[in-house]
Order: C-alpha cells, then structure tokens, then sequence
C-alpha cells in the first residue's frame, strides 16, 4: 500500500538509494526508535551531516512503538547509574523543549502503592532512593490522604509514595518531533534499510544495506532489539539481548475518570511491575507484563495474560468493572544482562554502542543523545558549533488541547476524531507514513473503539486517492 522512501533535503522521491548515493556521512545512526532518532537530531542540530538507516517500513517500528508513555524523574532508577544521569537529563530536556515543538505535557504524579504489608515496609526504602537520586519531593502518603487523592482506589491500598514530578506524554509525536527537528537540520532518514553487514575502511565504514551501500565516517549502534545482531559488524558483542515482552490492556474513555494520577507498584529486583495510568488519548490503561522472549520483531498477546491484567486493575479499582476494554497491544523492550545501560565509544572501530536501553528509553532518549554527543567529543573530534535550533513543532493528538477536529473539516475516524486533513498530512511532509502503523502513530486513527473496523475503507480510499496524485 506503501511506497519506501528516504527522507531529507537531498530527498529523491522515488530513488531511496539515489537519495545518498555518493555522500560520505559524519555518523550513520542504525535504529528508527525514540533513541536512534534523538541522537540524530543531536547529532543534526550540531551541525554534522547525519543519515539514519531503519529496518522498519517507518520509524518506531520496533520496541519504540508500544510503551507506557510516561515522562519518568528517575526517582526509583540505581543511584549513580548512567540510566539515571540519562533518565533526568533527559527529563529536564523535554520539559525544556516541549512547547517549542508542540509536545504534551499532562501533569500528573505518581503513586507507589503498598496493598500489603511486605509492600508497605519497603516505602520508606523507595523514598530513601528517590532523594538519594535527587528527587526531593517524593514523599509518604497516609491511607487517609491516599483515598483523598485516588478516591476510586480499592480499600485494600494501604499507604504510598508520591512522586509528584512523574507525568505523561504521548509515546509517538515526541520521536516524530525529534525526526522532523533532525531533516531540517539536513539529517537524511531511509527506512526499509535493513544493515546487513559492513565494511571496515580508512575513512571509516561501508555498510551494507536492503538499499544500497552506505559511508559514514561513525557508526552509532541504536538498534533496539537487534542491538547485539549489528554489534557483530564491529566486534564480538559484550552483551546480550533478550526482549522482555510487555503486554497492555486499555480500557475505554469512561475509565479515565476513575484515576488522577500514575498507579505503580513497589517494584521487585527483576521488573517494575504493572502500572495503571491515564493516556494521553484520554483512556486508561494497566501493563507492561515482564515476558522474557526470543522473538525480537513481532510483540504477541495472549487472552489469559490480558485477562489476568484486567483483573488486576479491577481489583485496584473495583469501578472497572462496569467499563468495557478499548484495545490489547504489546510491546518488546530490548533488555541485556546488565542493570545498566551499555552506551560505550570503540575509539579503535569509529563505533558508538547504544544498547540495553528498557522502559525508561522515551524519557532517557535526550539525556542518551547528550551523552553520546560527549563520548563523540571524547573519541572522535569536538562537534561544531550549534547554530540557531529549527523548530519543527508537530501536530497535538492529545486530549485536553485543541485538536484539528475542532475547527471544522471532514471527520473520518470517529471514534478519535480525526479528520481527512490530518490523514493527508500524514502522507506527505518531510517523512510521510510508510504504513498503517507509521499512519495510526500520526493521527491516532484506527486507534479507537472500533479498532478500524467503520474507517479503514475509508481510509484506504485516501492513501490510494494520494498515490494516484502523487503518481
């Protein structure tokens, strides 16, 4: 239904390896996901000439397009880790960014609730590590003052921890953002560029791709799930990657009401367990599971996970009960055997490693990007000076900001109130939709109750209506 493209100001439309075609790049970033692409706008807004190369039919094809959209402080990561440094610095990044490129902001807070007592007795531990890390509001919270604050809570909550500096954001405009902030800068994005193998030459690499062949004089290794796979290009992998399944149920609209801030769990050594938290799309939703699985590409889900997730969310707000589930989705983080992140320069190889990044990869991508941008410095050269920034603001899909529906124009999806506009937009641009999932992520159609099943024609009508324009 899609046509594959590369993407920059040396764009050529229909000629994806034509488009790079004899360019010699400063750094090739492997990975379409939140952190390949917030380390290309880096790397674009400081004035070297970038490419990123992505196996996917579009951006955020991998472990990047199904998470829980939460905007972390860091509160619970290990103290004086590089997960943290990123973590708040990239935190502090979006906050500074946000409104520039029309990113959404719902403030909300965060509660860690104990439902027993073994669980009540490591609150005090939790907010220990959270001041620890420099998070100095997160506080205890009384059974009194909880039921004041989550009124719809099950009696069973006993106390909790509030961190009022956890938010949520929207997982899909962000790293849409940092794309389009990256192209104006003069970055190139070719996606369905699977990187096959690569050769090691003076200059710095050749790598072979499902396109063509690419230069760059550095290779930034940000490839997800199939991290330790294009590690083998530059040496034997130290690490290991094996995707943790995460699965999701979201309730419809109606549920949203029920909670106001993000539900969490006292965490074990392995997972942070299932969170129930409001969307920005205004649904409420309980996941991620903890699955260890080989699959790297295709996140599944399975009916008695799901029912069990929705039982549990019953069981924290019994009101659930009575409000029907929206969608089921799952997602695969690309977990290592290591706690921490594994971000390394190979000074000898022109070779930055990107790996192991978890949960907290949409918050921490910023806070990567800055810290790849210094070992960068350290390795291989200072970066040039940055100019005045581009600002790419993106269109707003978020509940409680005005939307394009708002102001007239022909409906399509009605479940999420997306019109004709916003699907065309999505095909054209500086980095068109490459496919249903690359389209639901721009717009949110199809995303709603009738998961498509009253739109898709329509909708199909208007992707074959722009081929035929475009033709």
């Amino acid at each position: 239904m899609f046509g594959n493209k590369t993407t920059s100001d040396m764009d050529a439309p229909n000629n994806p390896v034509s488009a790079i075609a004899g360019h010699k790049f400063d750094v090739a970033v492997i990975g379409g996901g939140v952190v390949g692409l917030a380390i290309l706008r880096h790397f674009s807004m400081a004035g070297l000439k970038c490419v990123l190369l992505e196996r996917g039919a579009d951006i955020l094809s991998g472990a990047s397009k199904g998470n829980s959209a939460l905007l972390h402080t860091g509160f619970d990561a290990p103290s004086g880790s590089l997960e943290l440094a990123c973590i708040k610095a990239g935190y502090a990044e979006y906050l500074d960014i946000h409104e520039k490129l029309n990113l959404p902001l719902v403030r909300s807070s965060a509660l860690v609730v104990g439902w027993s007592d073994e669980e009540c007795s490591k609150l005090c531990r939790i907010v220990g590590r959270a001041h620890e890390n420099g998070i100095g509001d997160v506080r205890l919270v009384g059974r009194a003052e909880l039921i004041k604050l989550e009124p719809a809570l099950s009696t069973a909550a006993r106390e909790a921890v509030l961190v009022p500096g956890e938010h949520i954001i929207d997982p899909w405009s962000a790293p849409l953002a940092y794309a389009h902030q990256a192209i104006a800068h003069g970055a190139a994005i070719l996606r369905a560029a699977e990187v096959t193998g690569g050769e090691r030459i003076p200059e710095g690499w050749l790598l072979q791709c499902a396109t063509g062949t690419v230069e760059a004089r550095i290779v930034v290794n940000a490839a997800g799930n199939f991290g330790d796979l294009v590690e083998k290009i530059a040496r034997p992998p130290p690490f290991r990657i094996t995707p943790r399944k995460g699965q999701f149920v979201v309730f419809d609209k109606p549920a949203s009401k029920f909670v106001n801030a993000i539900i969490l769990p006292v965490p074990t050594e392995r997972t942070k367990g299932v969170v129930l938290f409001r969307t920005c799309f205004g649904n409420l939703a309980i996941g991620p599971t903890a699955e260890d699985v080989e699959e790297r590409e295709v996140a599944t889900t399975d009916s008695v996970t799901l029912e069990r997730l929705k039982a549990r969310a019953i069981e924290m707000v019994p009101d659930l009960a009575n409000v029907g589930v929206n969608a089921t989705y799952a997602g695969l983080r690309p977990a290592s055997q290591f706690k921490d992140y594994v971000i390394e320069a190979l000074s000898d190889s022109n070779w930055i490693t990107v790996a192991g990044i978890r949960s907290t990869g949409l918050t921490a991508s910023l806070g990567i990007a800055r810290h790849v941008g210094r070992l960068y410095a350290e390795h291989f050269g200072e970066l040039p000076n940055e100019g005045e920034p581009i600002w790419t603001p993106v269109l707003n899909l978020t509940e409680g900001r005005r939307r394009p529906y708002m102001d007239g124009g022909q409906i399509v999806c009605h479940c999420e109130w997306v019109t004709r506009d916003e699907i065309e937009g999505a095909l054209e641009g500086p980095l068109p939709a490459e496919d249903l999932g690359g389209l639901k992520r721009r717009t949110r159609a199809m995303m709603g109750r009738c998961q498509g099943f009253n739109c898709s024609a329509h909708i199909e009508a208007i992707i074959r209506e722009k081929q035929r324009g475009a033709a």
